[in-house]
């Protein structure tokens, strides 16, 4: 009688303990996540984008797997690209100063004369990360945005 009943303790008190050992296990996982979310969402990119609002760019690009480097003259309400031997110009309508539409001046085709919408995400002392798509995506189509890094050259 003694055996069956030191049995049924053991048997009783050990899922118990695993359960103790569970809750522990997850309120100690629970808590690091949290510190970590807590700590990580804290952190905010630079953004001094009014400091490149105008001024002289270059870029890299990417055209048949050659790397060429193209170069843009940004004012209050113009953009100006050379590439390629190419000049191109756009008008400018700030949205806030971290976002931008751009419009071609004198489109070409009908791809040219949709407009584009810019926004910088994050800025150094002499560059910034932008990302940029069609400010007007097409219905039947997925949103493109692409990435970019332009630098400051004056």
């Amino acid at each position: 009688m003694h055996w069956i009943l030191k049995y049924s303790q053991t048997f009783i008190t050990t899922p118990s303990f695993r359960n103790f050992t569970i809750q522990f296990d997850f309120m100690r996982i629970f808590t690091v996540l949290t510190l970590f979310i807590l700590l990580t969402s804290c952190y905010e990119k630079e953004r001094n984008c009014t400091d490149f609002k105008t001024g002289t760019f270059s870029f890299t690009y990417v055209i048949d797997g050659t790397e060429k480097t193209g170069k843009f003259v940004r004012t209050e309400e113009y953009n100006i690209d050379y590439y390629e031997n190419k000049v191109d110009s756009a008008s400018i309508r700030w949205i806030n100063d971290c976002e931008f539409i751009q419009t071609k001046i004198n489109p070409k085709s009908k791809s040219e004369e949709k407009a584009i919408h810019m926004k910088i995400l994050n800025t150094t002392q002499d560059s910034y990360t932008f990302e940029y798509s069609l400010a007007v995506p097409p219905t039947n189509k997925k949103k493109r945005v692409e990435k970019g890094t332009a630098f400051k050259t004056d």
